[in-house]
């Protein structure tokens, strides 16, 4: 890992860019931590780090007002990161299926999610070396966000992680339902009721899947970026109970 910009938030977060291999990364840890702080895995969508940075700084400043420390990674194939053909075709059917009003079909799921989980899964686990190195982050160790197919299969291969708190608005394989029946950590899983871009009854159908004895489900009405701000809130608690 190597750290490539920093800067001093003005609630005294310290925001670091940092590279590993070729993945860009942001981390940012609380400006009055005075032991290693837990961590939290920021995940988010295929939109690149630049365009999604305003909702990350905006989570993780939440976070660490709580002191939690928070990272993210830069997902295959996204911002300046080299692109797929394969990726891009996926995304190109996946808009053809939607602009026509069809159905979107198994194939182009697992086309667009199986080979991001399949590369980002050990990059977050790279990552994820090279943080708890790190003296000022100390563990234990969460996931927050999505690709929702990402988090679960972090939460089943990865034993480093003891809670996710997941957003339900991506699309989700079969294979991936089935991926979830091996999850038993906490779960914290958000959904928007009313989400153009997520089936709710597969959302559904993924929480009744997990295997975990302590999962909660958060549904609030409205489109997929109208998620209350409480709802942070009640994230943070969430988090509290499980990485301190």
């Amino acid at each position: 890992m190597r750290f490539t910009s920093d800067q001093r938030l003005d609630d005294g977060v310290l925001e670091r860019g940092f590279t590993l291999g070729e993945i860009p990364g942001i981390l940012w840890t609380p400006g009055s931590a005075s032991a290693p702080a837990p961590l939290i895995l920021l995940g988010h969508p295929p939109l690149g780090l630049h365009k999604m940075y305003p909702r990350l700084v905006a989570r993780a400043r939440h976070a660490a007002a709580e002191g939690f420390a928070a990272a993210t990674i830069e997902l295959p194939w996204s911002g300046d990161r080299p692109r797929s053909a394969a990726a891009e075709q996926a995304r190109a059917d996946l808009r053809r299926a939607l602009e026509a009003g069809e159905p979107v079909s198994d194939q182009i799921i697992d086309a667009l999610i199986l080979p991001l989980v399949d590369e980002a899964v050990p990059e977050w686990q790279a990552a994820l070396d090279a943080l708890l190195a790190l003296p000022e982050i100390g563990g234990p160790v969460g996931y927050s966000g999505g690709v929702i197919s990402i988090g679960v299969r972090l939460a089943v291969v990865e034993p480093r992680i003891a809670a996710a708190g997941l957003f339900a608005g991506s699309f989700v394989p079969r294979t991936i339902l089935e991926e979830a029946r091996q999850v038993t950590i906490p779960l914290h899983v958000l959904l928007q009721w009313d989400d153009e871009g997520n089936d709710r009854q597969t959302a559904l159908d993924l929480f009744d899947a997990f295997g975990s004895t302590e999962k909660t489900l958060h549904a609030n009405m409205g489109g997929h970026t109208g998620v209350p701000q409480f709802e942070g809130d009640a994230a943070n608690r969430f988090f509290a109970r499980h990485l301190r």
